[in-house]
């Protein structure tokens, strides 16, 4: 494990916020609403919703223990609105070619899984899906997609409300030519933070413009601070390694060294480089 004691910082490191089980502790626990509620209105705000106003944030009590013990755990973020809309958010790293059905599975999920026989089916949700993808998906459309249940000749023919799916394509959003209007939209302020390699001084100037990414950086800063959250924080950094560069025999050989070189600050796809260069070697 990487030398260090509890509270003593990672040196030269930026935690990756869209790290899946660090974006559960910042976005996803009790306490959490403020920040959830901001970065909700900046992804449901661009398609004419009114602002939340107010939501209960739905905890996963088994995430950690599933994480230590080595087995896959979905660490989704759950909320239920006022009106009784469920949301589901999800950040997924690996191109595993299923987001499509996966995100319908999710959904349907959420969905079901308040009906109890009997029942009459007016009692099912909204349900809001929202997945951040850190791959070219959809391949179509711009970087925030938005997909309901439309009639094919009549697009404004919607059969119901139940299912809205959004897409957070990061791929195309750093394609896009930055500028300094982007930071009115406030979907691209958190978008601006979230991202791992956003310059320092841009990340700073989005903080201060807006409450609720400082909150979740307010909230990132206190989490990995604790030595046994940012063992956690690196137990997923491994695993996206492992899917991406299938290196299963290099977690063995050189466990270790990736952990160090995760903590010096090193993105994924620069220790993938740098294993496979030593490979070649």
């Amino acid at each position: 494990m990487v030398s260090g004691t509890k509270n003593e910082p990672l040196l030269g490191a930026r935690f990756n916020p869209l790290n899946d089980y660090l974006f559960y502790k910042v976005m996803g626990e009790k306490g959490a609403e403020k920040q959830l509620l901001g970065f909700l209105n900046a992804v449901l705000g661009r398609t004419g919703k009114k602002p939340i106003t107010d939501l209960q944030i739905v905890e996963n009590k088994i995430i950690a223990a599933d994480i230590k013990n080595g087995k896959s755990c979905v660490l989704d973020v759950r909320a239920t609105m006022d009106d009784g809309t469920k949301l589901n958010v999800e950040v997924q790293l690996c191109n595993e070619y299923n987001m499509d059905r996966r995100s319908l599975f999710y959904w349907s999920r959420v969905y079901t899984e308040g009906i109890e026989r009997g029942q009459d089916y007016l009692v099912l949700p909204n349900v809001i899906a929202i997945n951040i993808v850190d791959y070219n998906f959809p391949t179509g459309g711009k970087f925030h997609t938005c997909f309901h249940l439309r009639e094919d000749t009549e697009p404004d023919l919607i059969l119901t409300p139940a299912l809205e799916t959004h897409f957070i394509n990061m791929v195309k959003w750093r394609q896009i030519e930055y500028n300094k209007d982007n930071l009115n939209d406030p979907l691209h302020r958190w978008l601006i933070w979230l991202n791992e390699k956003s310059p320092k001084e841009l990340i700073e100037e989005v903080v201060n413009m807006d409450s609720a990414i400082m909150a979740a950086s307010e909230k990132q800063d206190l989490v990995t601070q604790d030595w046994e959250e940012r063992d956690m924080y690196l137990r997923r950094q491994m695993a996206i390694l492992d899917y991406n560069s299938g290196m299963n025999g290099a977690r063995r050989e050189g466990h270790k060294e990736v952990l160090e070189l995760l903590a010096q600050g090193l993105s994924v796809e620069e220790i993938k480089q740098r294993l496979n260069m030593k490979t070649a070697n």
